[in-house]
């Protein structure tokens, strides 16, 4: 699924043009954003959850050549789906 996916669902769902429901998912994205940025944890019911975790930084290594090089440190988003939803997608899969 897309972006323009979604906008159409919030279009067909919500009865918004598609300028509207691009506002509307450009401020869900906006605000998930700034609260990963700032640290926060995100859980939506029945979904998952979004969190962010830091790595130190390390030395690894050019699996071309071999060297030796620098990783800084970082901070990435995560995601953790729900005890709700797992079973269901295990499901999903199984009826294939």
């Amino acid at each position: 699924m897309k972006k323009s996916d979604i906008e159409k669902e919030f279009s067909r769902r919500f009865n918004l043009n598609s300028v509207e429901s691009r506002k509307v998912l450009d401020v869900i994205i906006d605000a998930m954003t700034r609260m990963l940025r700032d640290g926060e944890r995100i859980e939506i019911r029945h979904f998952g959850s979004f969190f962010t975790k830091s790595y130190e930084p390390y030395e690894g290594r050019n699996p071309r050549t071999g060297e030796k090089i620098y990783i800084g440190e970082k901070t990435l988003p995560l995601f953790r789906v729900s005890n709700w939803l797992a079973p269901r997608l295990t499901e999903k899969q199984s009826d294939k």
